[in-house]
């Protein structure tokens, strides 16, 4: 009969340290899960970083959204996050880039976006369809979060493209909450390394990576969930027309062994469509 195969004990049994293991890691290029301290990003270089040509807001960013990492921008209703994104937008298609946006309760007013200095023909819309009042059938709301995701994983394995936003504003709680958490971690997987830019945009902090930013902003009475009330504003009239907002924005930003927290201001302005 064969003999049984002998195992050794648990105490006695070969024990990799520290430094092999680092040594493994980078061997597979996966060096960058460990804590370690992170290059800093040259503001002037637009190949690690890409302005949103607010001059306030870029200079506390440290001259714009990081490019390959997955960033996130957080507000309210009304709180300005879609002016700031048509804004990102139009400064990435001024610089002659392409542009995806996965709308997942398809929002974008096409006007606006005009307005705004976007150059549609360089803007890949993607529309998506949430249920307002889904009943019985909440089912609906979570399959379209899946597509919206679906298809943001397409647009960033495509790559060649400067910016990508998923905009899930106002979305149903629940439904992005029952996203898995590798959702997130797949997605920072596939923009790691590329030269787009990955934004999420939502009513509370979802997802970024290490190296990613989170942008609240809102109006005093708006509370991010986990943030102090610090992203304040105030409409802008004349007379009986609105004209904008000025807003506060906070900037945070978590890297390994390093937590940044600054705050810039800057306004929007209203498209008039005659």
């Amino acid at each position: 009969m064969p003999r049984p195969l002998e195992t050794l004990p648990v105490e006695n049994a070969a024990r990799p340290d520290r430094a092999s293991l680092i040594a493994a890691l980078a061997t597979r290029q996966l060096d960058r899960t460990l804590t370690s301290s992170l290059p800093p990003i040259d503001p002037c270089d637009e190949y690690s970083i890409g302005a949103t040509n607010i001059p306030s807001l870029d200079a506390q960013l440290g001259g714009g959204f990081p490019r390959g990492q997955l960033s996130e921008l957080v507000g309210a209703r009304s709180s300005g996050r879609t002016s700031l994104v048509l804004r990102m937008m139009a400064a990435a298609t001024a610089r002659g880039e392409l542009v995806a946006l996965v709308d997942a309760l398809d929002r974008l007013d096409v006007s606006s976006a005009a307005a705004a200095g976007i150059d549609l023909d360089r803007l890949l819309w993607i529309r998506g369809h949430v249920v307002s009042n889904p009943g019985m059938c909440r089912d609906l709301n979570q399959r379209a979060m899946e597509q919206a995701v679906r298809a943001l994983s397409l647009v960033l394995q495509a790559g060649n493209l400067g910016l990508v936003v998923l905009d899930v504003g106002d979305a149903p709680v629940e439904a992005l909450r029952r996203l898995p958490f590798t959702t997130w971690l797949r997605l920072q997987r596939m923009v790691e390394g590329r030269h787009t830019m990955c934004v999420i945009v939502g009513n509370e902090p979802m997802a970024r990576s290490s190296a990613g930013l989170t942008v609240v902003v809102g109006h005093c009475s708006d509370v991010a969930s986990g943030f102090s009330r610090t992203a304040c504003g105030a409409g802008r009239f004349s007379g009986r027309l609105f004209e904008g907002l000025d807003l506060t924005a906070r900037v945070v930003r978590a890297r390994s062994r390093q937590y940044e927290d600054s705050v810039a201001s800057f306004t929007t302005a209203v498209a008039h469509h005659v």
